[in-house]
């Protein structure tokens, strides 16, 4: 037997609580949301041939959720909920200066205004930091220091996630202040 993360929290001794992480529970199949049930629920483990295991000091479980599907009610009663939103303009610049530190200041800058701009969209998925910290990086690898709507649609794979998303985006360039550019006779 594999002692694997919820195992693991069962069998913890020490004199503190274990936390345990179960991230993007909303992507788990319905087997392991049966057993997560059962382990929020009882804080024990029932393993088949060889019993049920119980924890002796239950552990923190910090779940966390893209909203890929909605999440069961039985186990989001067994949960506090706290919602976290995108960071803020200035935040979102911060985590991209220090992600991606060959990009300069004003492509950082358009490219947070940008990235919250394309949040506010119909989207199937806006886009999360990861995909701004991508993006940016594609950006800064091509030598990009401001952006210009030909580098917006030449590197949009790392932004939009979809096809209607990608659609959706180009068409709202020019809204969001990259106009087509003006043809020369």
């Amino acid at each position: 037997l594999l002692d694997r993360p919820l195992l693991r929290a069962v069998r913890h001794q020490g004199p503190l609580p274990p936390v345990l992480l179960i991230d993007e529970i909303d992507r788990a199949d319905d087997e392991f949301e049966a057993l997560l049930f059962e382990f929020l629920g009882e804080w024990s483990i029932t393993v088949p041939e060889l019993g049920t295991f119980a924890a002796a000091r239950p552990p923190v479980v910090v779940l966390t959720s893209n909203r890929s599907r909605e999440l069961h009610d039985a186990l989001r009663r067994r949960c506090l909920y706290h919602w976290i939103d995108y960071p803020g303009p200035e935040r979102a610049a911060e985590i991209l200066r220090r992600s991606v530190p060959a990009a300069n200041e004003p492509l950082i800058a358009s490219a947070t205004v940008f990235i919250g701009q394309v949040r506010a969209l119909d989207l199937d998925k806006a886009p999360g930091l990861a995909e701004a910290i991508d993006w940016v990086s594609a950006l800064a690898a091509l030598r990009v220091s401001r952006l210009a709507r030909r580098d917006v649609i030449s590197t949009l794979s790392a932004v939009a996630k979809s096809p209607d998303d990608r659609t959706t985006i180009t068409g709202a360039l020019g809204e969001l202040g990259y106009p087509e550019e003006a043809r020369r006779p």
